[in-house]
């Protein structure tokens, strides 16, 4: 009698840019970076994510991460999608701001050891505003979404 024969897959992620390569796309640093990789891009769709460690900025004493910190983490994500497509291009990242916070949701706060896998999808863009979604999971939950204005600054 054969006894069945388990395979085991192990896949590996490859990550456009992570660790150090991701201050080359956004323009924030430690202690308040709140994206750790861009794990891909295409076309106005980008995926990043963030490891949620105890000495996050935006952990809080109920040691769950801050709706301030998901509403940055989703920024920053844009941030380094932006980032990327001019990195592509041969042109320096751009500086970018919350215009605007709209439909912000949060279905639940990820604690210390969470995963976020963040989607922004691109909108348009006019006048150097540019409107982008953004939604949030921990192991294919969805924890908070968004619609934001970036502003984008001319250096």
């Amino acid at each position: 009698m054969v006894r069945g024969v388990f395979v085991f897959y192990y896949h590996t992620k490859i990550m456009l840019y992570q660790g150090e390569d991701i201050k080359k796309l956004i323009p924030q640093r430690d202690p308040i970076m709140m994206v750790d990789a861009l794990v891909s891009a295409e076309g106005d769709v980008c995926q990043t994510e963030l490891g949620v460690r105890e000495d996050n900025f935006f952990i809080e004493e109920d040691q769950l991460l801050s709706e301030p910190g998901l509403i940055e983490h989703i920024a920053q994500s844009a941030s380094a999608f932006a980032g990327y497509r001019c990195v592509v291009k041969g042109e320096p990242a751009p500086v970018g701001y919350i215009g605007e916070v709209k439909k912000f949701h949060c279905y639940r706060r990820p604690a210390i050891g969470d995963v976020l896998s963040t989607t922004i999808t691109m909108g348009a863009e006019v006048n150097g505003i540019t409107i982008i979604t953004g939604e949030t999971k921990v192991n294919d939950e969805v924890v908070a979404d968004t619609q934001m204005k970036i502003f984008t600054a001319d250096e």
